[in-house]
């Protein structure tokens, strides 16, 4: 996932998950395992969840639900 992308995925987690600051939802382009398992620790999700989750925003980029 680029920086580009992230930053309109990172718009639509904090949407949903309304607690979570830039600071937590940190990102380095090309690090996408270390993300994974930061989001399941701040959302209390398993790795199935997660990685859905980010596969459904990256689908739908364009549209601002998640």
């Amino acid at each position: 996932m680029t920086n580009k992308e992230w930053a309109r995925v990172k718009i639509k987690i904090q949407r949903k998950y309304n607690h979570l600051t830039d600071e937590q939802l940190n990102y380095t382009e090309g690090q996408e395992d270390t993300l994974i398992n930061n989001l399941m620790g701040l959302v209390n999700r398993n790795r199935e969840y997660v990685v859905f989750t980010l596969k459904k925003a990256l689908v739908n980029i364009d549209n601002n639900r998640l």
